[in-house]
């Protein structure tokens, strides 16, 4: 099952993924969100959980307040025209989390995460680009979109402000969104979305690395592997009558060196699934204080047990040369060509819950069991009791 309404997903994909906005009425018909405003303002009120407030008309205009809050910070607030932002709501509450799998479509290592906003009448965020993907799923009142085209760094911005607001927006649609409707917007498209009334959005957010991350962070995994005797080295060189030139061969030895590294599939395959891989909020997902053996764990395994993924937790894995690795929150975690072994254990990443009769070669192998345990040890998966 998916959001996608009238749209195949071969169509979504083909036609608007990182092409262009599209609304989807009723992506989820009869929607019911797992979270109350009230609740979401709780979590607010949550050291650990990231939170913020706008106000459009605070003490300066478009002002940004951090949270945690306190109940007296609710009270102080205006009527109209604020906006309550909480982040990473599917790593704190598991019915958020569910809503994930209508959008397996897309690589579960490209998600960030869902954040929840609630806004009273004329709330907002103000006219806006993001650098990631998101859909805008209505899950309470009615919010009227605006959308615009591309901007990008250079365009200008609402000044006096920490929010990097656009100063003039241009218009090409507009639509007003009810519950269970979604809008799905690329990066660097702008958009503008005000409360009709009372009203509460989750945005499912899709992150992808700038390419500045992917050229340092290859970099840096390159040069981890390095040691001193790894140096530039001339051993065809020729006699010059200019000393100080630097000729085109040193250039090209140079470019050797560049080239060797940056041609290292392996050791880019490496970096990538450890990057897209790591815990949004690694403080939730450490490990267990007191580690469980196998003959503690063997017991609670049934046919009918549940493994279900953390919420907190990120799931890679990519073949090569005949080989499958398995990453999950920056780790490796396994490197088999056992096909049993390597089916379940994609399944095990594939789904965020699965039945032990789903994955049973788990069991059959000592690796398999090794793997089990370790997931659990490492808290990124726990037995179900439900």
């Amino acid at each position: 099952m998916h959001v996608l309404g009238e749209f195949s997903v071969e169509t979504f994909l083909k036609d608007y993924w990182q092409k262009k906005p599209v609304l989807i009425r009723q992506a989820l018909p009869n929607f019911t969100p797992p979270i109350e405003p009230d609740d979401l303002a709780g979590l607010s009120l949550e050291e650990d959980v990231e939170s913020r407030i706008i106000l459009e008309n605070g003490d300066t205009p478009w002002q940004l307040i951090h949270g945690p809050f306190s109940e007296e910070t609710f009270g102080n607030l205006p009527e109209e025209k604020w906006t309550l932002l909480v982040q990473g709501v599917d790593q704190w509450v598991p019915e958020m989390s569910e809503l994930l799998s209508y959008f397996q479509f897309i690589p579960k290592w490209r998600l960030d995460d869902i954040m929840v906003s609630f806004a009273p009448k004329g709330g907002s965020v103000g006219p806006h680009f993001d650098q990631y993907d998101v859909f805008l799923l209505q899950a309470q009142g009615r919010r009227h979109w605006q959308i615009g085209p591309k901007y990008d760094a250079s365009s200008p911005r609402i000044k006096d402000t920490p929010l990097h607001l656009l100063e003039n927006m241009e218009v090409t649609e507009e639509w007003t969104l009810e519950p269970g409707d979604m809008l799905y917007i690329p990066p660097q498209y702008a958009h503008n979305g005000v409360a009709v009334d009372d009203c509460m959005t989750f945005s499912v957010g899709f992150r992808a690395p700038s390419e500045a991350e992917i050229l340092s962070g290859i970099t840096q995994h390159a040069m981890d592997q390095l040691t001193e005797a790894d140096r530039y080295h001339d051993e065809d060189l020729k006699a010059s009558a200019q000393p100080a030139l630097i000729d085109q061969a040193a250039f090209d030895r140079l470019q050797q060196i560049i080239a060797k590294h940056a041609n290292n599939t392996e050791l880019m395959q490496e970096w990538f699934a450890e990057c897209m891989t790591q815990s949004k909020y690694p403080e939730l997902a450490e490990p267990l204080e007191d580690p469980l053996d196998w003959e503690e764990v063997a017991p609670l395994l049934q046919n009918d047990t549940v493994i279900s993924q953390n919420e907190t937790s990120r799931w890679a894995y990519y073949e090569s040369k005949g080989h499958w690795i398995f990453y999950g929150n920056g780790q490796q975690l396994l490197e088999s060509k056992d096909n049993e072994l390597t089916d379940s254990a994609k399944k095990l990443w594939d789904q965020r819950q699965t039945t032990l009769n789903d994955i049973k070669a788990i069991l059959d192998h000592s690796e398999g069991q090794q793997l089990l345990l370790t997931l659990l040890n490492n808290n990124l998966v726990y037995i179900d009791e439900e």
